[in-house]
């Protein structure tokens, strides 16, 4: 799975927008979303760079997180 920070992810609305861009990519991946400490871990069979990109374009610009 690979783990992104994503400082404008501040509530549940956030989440779900998150959740959609992410679905996008892959359908059926899995997505494990910690809004408290602003993060997403995204399993799904795509680059890195593109996950970055869905989320920058759906407004949530992301970061690697360690």
């Amino acid at each position: 799975m690979m783990k992104f920070s994503i400082p404008k992810m501040k509530c549940g609305g956030c989440a779900d927008s998150v959740t959609v861009a992410l679905r996008k990519l892959d359908a059926t991946a899995p997505i494990e979303i910690d809004l408290d400490r602003k993060e997403v871990e995204f399993g799904g069979n795509v680059s890195q760079d593109a996950v970055l990109s869905a989320l920058a374009a759906a407004g949530y610009p992301a970061s690697n997180a360690q």
